[in-house]
C-alpha cells in the first residue's frame, strides 16, 4: 500500500508538472472583457450578446512593424489584448521584424514556451539552460525553433536584408520580461551598488547603462 502511494504521489507531481499551461476553459468561449475593473487570473467574460467576429479578427500581423529603435527589432504581439476572443484559449502569436544586425535582446516569457518559424532572412537564435549553456542556431527561411517556457533566450539578424518571423505561445499572454530593461530600467531603480556587484563594473559605468534605459 505504501508503495502504491507514494507511486500515486509521483504521477501526480510529475504528471501535473509535465501538462503545466494555461488554465482550460470551463465553457465554449470568454471572450475578454477589457475594460472590466474585475480582476483575476485572465480577463473576466463579455456579455455573450455583445460578443462579434471582431473579438476574433487582427491585422496586426500582415506587414512589417516600424523597426526604427535602438535595437533594429520590434515585436508585434497577437495576444488576448489584441484578440479578446483568445481569453482561456491558451495560445497567441506574435511577429518580429529585424534590420540587417537587428537584435530581439535577452528576455524571458515567465508563461508560455515560444517556437518561432522564420518567414524571411535568416537569424541567429539561441536560449540558455538554468546551467548555464548556451544552446544555439543560425536559422533560415521556412526553419522553426524552439525557447523553453521561462529561459533566456534572443534572436539576431547577422545577414544584410531585412528579415521576419513569426512566433506561437502556449499562454494568451505569454508576458515579456527583457533582461536589461529589467535590471536597468526598473522604476524604482535597482540600486547601483547591487547592480555594480552583480556585473562586476563600477557605479559609473552602472549610471551610464541606466541612462540609456531612462524614459525619453
Amino acid at each position: 500500500m505504501k508503495t502504491l502511494t507514494t507511486c500515486l504521489l509521483i504521477i501526480f507531481f510529475f504528471g501535473t508538472g509535465m501538462v503545466a499551461s494555461d488554465p482550460d476553459m470551463l465553457q465554449d468561449i470568454c471572450v475578454a472583457d477589457l475594460s472590466s475593473a474585475v480582476k483575476m487570473n485572465g480577463f473576466a467574460c463579455k456579455a455573450a450578446a455583445n460578443i462579434t467576429a471582431q473579438d476574433f479578427f487582427f491585422t496586426g500581423l500582415s506587414k512589417p512593424g516600424n523597426v526604427t529603435n535602438a535595437v533594429g527589432s520590434v515585436v508585434t504581439p497577437a495576444n488576448v489584448e489584441k484578440i479578446p476572443g483568445l481569453n482561456t484559449l491558451g495560445v497567441s502569436m506574435a511577429r518580429a521584424d529585424y534590420l540587417p544586425g537587428g537584435l530581439n535582446p535577452p528576455h524571458v516569457h515567465p508563461r508560455a514556451t515560444e517556437i518561432v518559424f522564420v518567414l524571411e532572412g535568416s537569424i541567429d537564435v539561441g536560449f540558455i539552460t538554468t546551467s548555464n549553456v548556451l544552446i544555439s542556431y543560425s536559422l533560415k527561411k521556412g526553419e522553426v525553433f524552439v525557447f523553453p517556457k521561462g529561459l533566456v533566450h534572443f534572436q539576431k539578424n547577422n545577414g544584410d536584408k531585412p528579415a521576419s518571423a513569426l512566433a506561437a505561445f502556449n499562454s494568451q499572454f505569454p508576458g515579456t520580461q527583457s533582461m536589461a530593461m529589467a535590471l536597468f530600467g526598473a522604476k524604482p531603480a535597482v540600486s547601483d551598488n547591487v547592480l555594480a556587484q552583480a556585473f562586476q563594473i563600477d557605479a559609473t559605468e552602472v549610471q551610464t547603462i541606466k541612462s540609456k534605459f531612462a524614459p525619453k
